[in-house]
């Protein structure tokens, strides 16, 4: 068989990886006096890198992330009451293994959204399914789902990912259906699939965004307790890089002055 039929048959196989691989790993067997063996391995762990790849494109574009985020681009040296053990947990991913909730808390602008975006990446990137919503666009795709009758088929695609992530909660309050629905969410995601939360608010505030205090109580007493909850405190980082880019000292401290050169 001719080189260009081998090419093709691995085209029409699929075998992308081992497609544009070949042509290297034949010029390296020669140079190298690899073994049908190596020359095979080297073939093969093209193919798989391949896949790999291809696989984590395919749920990062299904996640509904956006942006870059990955953890090892956080800046510690901004002012914040995140500690490296608390980094460490949440980038370790390892309550996204456990199926345990993560509740991040904190004023805006304090890496709420970030962290929980680098989570998204790095749980799509280790070959778990992801799905990100803030929480308006989650509502507004549940009123979508009320409107043409395909409400259970939307609680069904909640209940699919193994992270689903659900950004901003409490910047709206919710009515009495909407957390009703929310409610059956958390409660269908307790055995074992992971909730990621972002909010502003403390777990003592969010009766004023849930009208019921019944619902309030129960949706509360789904995540205060078994979730990984991290509150942080601190300036906003976007207000922490403009300064930063500009050269004036962090708010609270002074410019140091340069000394005079004769």
């Amino acid at each position: 068989m001719s080189l260009t039929q081998i090419r093709s048959l691995l085209l029409d196989l699929k075998l992308t990886g081992m497609h544009m691989r070949l042509d290297l790993v034949l010029e390296e067997s020669r140079r190298h006096g690899w073994s049908l063996e190596e020359s095979l391995d080297a073939l093969l762990q093209a193919e798989a890198e391949t896949r790999r790849e291809r696989g984590i494109r395919t749920r990062i574009q299904a996640s509904r992330l956006r942006g870059q985020a990955r953890f090892e681009d956080y800046d510690f040296t901004a002012t914040r009451t995140l500690s490296r053990s608390d980094f460490r947990e949440i980038a370790s991913l390892s309550w996204l293994e456990r199926g345990q909730p993560l509740v991040i808390i904190g004023q805006t602008g304090v890496g709420k959204s970030f962290l929980a975006q680098a989570a998204g990446f790095k749980a799509c990137a280790l070959g778990k399914t992801v799905l990100a919503y803030s929480v308006t666009a989650w509502l507004d795709e549940r009123t979508e789902a009320l409107r043409t009758g395909t409400i259970l088929k939307f609680r069904k695609k909640m209940l699919r990912p193994d992270l689903l992530q659900l950004d901003d909660f409490g910047l709206k309050k919710l009515s009495v259906d909407e957390a009703e629905d929310l409610r059956e969410v958390l409660e269908d995601r307790s055995f074992g699939k992971s909730v990621l939360l972002t909010t502003q608010l403390p777990y003592k505030h969010w009766a004023e965004v849930i009208p019921d205090p019944v619902l309030a109580e129960a949706i509360v007493d789904r995540l205060e307790g078994p979730a990984l909850t991290v509150t942080i405190t601190g300036d906003s980082y976007r207000k922490y890089r403009a300064r930063k880019e500009t050269g004036k000292p962090p708010r609270g401290q002074a410019k140091e002055e340069k000394p005079e050169t004769i």
